[in-house]
């Protein structure tokens, strides 16, 4: 994924300018240009006047939370990247935000270096999570459901490349290496996914392998 165009939604100097020199240091063959917003609205304003591919979102901001512009952004602009950076890691806001539409769910007391592999795993069509929220929630999955209610199976068909598609995402591959694997572009591999996300009704990679989980269509 190139990340060519990033915008920082954080409401905190330290941490918008700490993001920006992160990403600025991403390995690239050019800089990315790097826009911030302290806001909800401003980040909307910018939002709405350009292209991003990739949003890094405080959970906390002044006129709302990351959740409700995650939220926006997927009903405005579905292709956007989203992922939240913030200093909660409740389990409740964390499948908020992943139901939302956020691929990835990062903490801001972690190194530079910890969030450097994140981004860079971004870079790769990854979608990062927290070593430690990612421990969380797989504690969670067997004893407990996301409190939403999913389609029942019978009426969700995957194709059968959709199916090995989704295995990949399932094992951590991001989309440029199951297009590797698959011997198919990486423009194919994201058509694919968008189907996947239409019929599971999810807008995250966490979140289809949940649900496909749930209803029995992976192991």
């Amino acid at each position: 994924m190139e990340l060519s165009s990033i915008l920082i939604i954080d409401d905190d100097a330290a941490s918008l300018a700490r993001l920006a020199r992160l990403v600025a240091e991403l390995p690239a063959d050019r800089a990315p240009q790097i826009n911030t917003a302290a806001d909800i609205v401003e980040a909307r304003t910018l939002l709405q006047a350009r292209h991003f591919d990739l949003a890094l979102v405080d959970m906390q901001l002044p006129d709302g939370t990351g959740i409700d512009l995650i939220g926006w952004m997927q009903q405005h602009m579905p292709q956007l990247q989203a992922v939240i950076v913030s200093a909660f890691a409740e389990e409740e806001a964390i499948f908020a935000a992943l139901r939302a539409g956020a691929v990835g769910y990062l903490l801001k007391d972690r190194d530079d270096i910890e969030l450097t592999v994140a981004l860079r795993s971004l870079q790769r069509g990854g979608a990062p999570i927290d070593p430690m929220i990612a421990r969380r929630i797989l504690a969670l999955l067997p004893a407990t459901q996301l409190p939403v209610a999913a389609p029942p199976a019978a009426n969700v068909h995957l194709s059968e490349r959709e199916l090995g598609i989704l295995g990949h995402v399932a094992q951590g591959y991001g989309n440029r290496e199951i297009a590797e694997l698959l011997g198919l572009s990486r423009l194919t591999i994201e058509a694919h996914t968008r189907n996947i996300y239409r019929k599971l009704a999810v807008g995250s990679r966490t979140a289809a392998v949940y649900e496909a989980r749930a209803m029995g269509l992976l192991p």
